[in-house]
């Protein structure tokens, strides 16, 4: 993405936000896209490679084992999921992103859903042996991000385990930066949501310069 359109893009997150909308642009991106996948500029078009490494070390998954995808974009992780035994369901607050996946994957079994973190079906509490979230709570701003955190842990069921990947920053950084990745207080908050961690890792990604980054396991006790 060139400046122009950076800036661009940013003005329209800024107007969603100071409007109390603070994802309705994401549906734009994906319009835009007009079904070309590579065109929605943060798609990595790859599985989050985390994801794997967790899924090789934890084998034994089956359809009987339920898999939720936090804000799935174009499917790449919801798929890999299902690739590894899971029931998994996968949801988007873009209509639009969700067109594309099933587009994209017109035989999957996954099932991809029209959703809003922020106000997601009531029988998904606690219903789900596996939540994977990628880079969603670093796109909301305020108040917004406490609410997706905890409706991202709601949904762990007991024994069941939550896998964070996003963005990091040491605490008093980028204080305006969007997005805005999370520092550990912050993240830690999965833990005041009744969560265990079981594991952390900090690491940079492979970008120039590189983008440090949390990949954090929590799990719920039985």
């Amino acid at each position: 993405m060139d400046e122009a359109a950076r800036r661009k893009f940013l003005n329209m997150v800024k107007s969603h936000q100071e409007r109390g909308d603070p994802c309705g642009w994401c549906d734009q991106v994906y319009r835009d896209a007009a079904g070309d996948v590579r065109a929605v500029f943060w798609a990595d078009l790859v599985p989050n490679p985390y994801l794997i490494a967790w899924l090789e070390d934890h084998p034994g998954a089956n359809d009987k084992l339920r898999a939720i995808t936090v804000g799935c974009g174009v499917g790449d992780d919801a798929e890999a999921l299902a690739a590894y035994g899971y029931q998994v369901t996968a949801f988007d607050i873009s209509p639009s992103a969700i067109e594309l996946c099933r587009k994209r994957y017109p035989h999957s079994r996954v099932n991809y859903v029209v959703a809003d973190l922020l106000d997601h079906p009531q029988d998904w509490a606690r219903g789900f042996d596996l939540v994977f979230e990628c880079n969603t709570i670093q796109v909301l701003p305020g108040e917004y991000r406490l609410r997706a955190l905890n409706a991202i842990a709601g949904m762990v069921a007991p024994g069941g385990t939550a896998l964070i990947s996003c963005r990091s920053r040491d605490t008093g950084e980028k204080e305006d930066a969007f997005p805005l990745p999370l520092d550990r207080p912050e993240i830690d908050g999965f833990i005041r949501a009744g969560l265990r961690e079981d594991d952390f890792v900090v690491y940079d990604d492979d970008q120039n310069p590189p983008v440090q980054h949390f990949f954090a396991s929590y799990s719920r006790p039985d």
